[in-house]
């Protein structure tokens, strides 16, 4: 199992991220988070299998490349706390 924090930067508030976010990590069963930061980021967790963390974050940044202006990538330890994949506030 693979886990990776990823934030999100550019317009990515107010356009429907986090439920595509949670929408592209439960096709994948893929468990963590996806939520908004005060600085007008988004953080997003994603734990699985290698190859489907990684195409989620592919999808989502297809998705949303005309609102992305960067996306900071880093591998964590995974959490076994997370079974399901959720928006957190």
């Amino acid at each position: 199992m693979l886990a990776k924090r990823i934030i999100f930067i550019g317009r990515v508030q107010g356009v429907g991220f986090r439920f595509t976010a949670r929408r592209a990590a439960s096709r994948r069963q893929l468990t963590g988070f996806v939520r908004n930061l005060w600085d007008g980021t988004v953080e997003m967790l994603a734990q699985g299998r290698p190859e489907d963390v990684d195409d989620c974050i592919q999808d989502i940044k297809e998705y949303f490349a005309g609102y992305l202006k960067e996306t900071k990538i880093e591998e964590i330890p995974p959490d076994p706390r997370y079974t399901d994949f959720k928006i957190t506030f």
